[in-house]
């Protein structure tokens, strides 16, 4: 159940690895299989754009997918993006190793899913987030609950929400606004 205001910013001023599920998160969920068998899928600039402002913040961003796909692979080169786990099909299993392994504790990681293979995950959290188009149970079991579905702006209005909490957007805005002559 999504957290008040004041619990959302606490849990959010934490964070220091955004781990993001793909399908359903970073794509609307469909896959675009072509003849020769290899698969397109639509990522979100907006997203994207979210993702290298985390970076620029000093935040870290991962992936954490059951599939295995060679267009998650090359968009997760494109932005950047250290961590990026796939064929994860225990992705419970795989969080746990992926914690020992970089050195996060639960309350420092924000993980947005969107179905049933996410829920073990999303207990774990410091902050559990969810796209508008999650699956009921999912949408019931977050902190919180992005306005946008998946592949649709979700992803970074979670980065917004974090940057905000943190005391980093202000700053980060700074830098696109025109200079002011006094």
């Amino acid at each position: 159940m999504p957290c008040d205001p004041a619990t959302l910013a606490r849990k959010a001023a934490r964070v220091r690895l955004l781990l993001f599920d793909v399908d359903g998160v970073l794509t609307d969920g469909r896959i675009l299989l072509h003849a020769d068998g290899t698969e397109s899928k639509l990522f979100s600039i907006r997203d994207g754009t979210g993702i290298v402002w985390a970076h620029r913040a000093g935040l870290t961003t991962g992936i954490l997918s059951a599939r295995e796909s060679a267009a998650t692979t090359v968009r997760a080169a494109q932005l950047g993006i250290p961590i990026v786990r796939q064929q994860a099909g225990d992705k419970l299993q795989a969080y746990l190793d992926l914690v020992r392994r970089e050195r996060f504790a639960d309350e420092e990681i924000a993980y947005m899913g969107d179905d049933l293979l996410d829920l073990g995950v999303l207990g774990r959290v410091g902050l559990a987030a969810a796209p508008a188009d999650a699956a009921p149970e999912v949408r019931g079991r977050v902190d919180w609950i992005s306005a946008y579905a998946g592949g649709g702006g979700a992803v970074r209005e979670l980065v917004e929400l974090v940057l905000k909490a943190q005391g980093r957007w202000e700053g980060l805005m700074a830098g696109y606004l025109p200079e002011t002559t006094p």
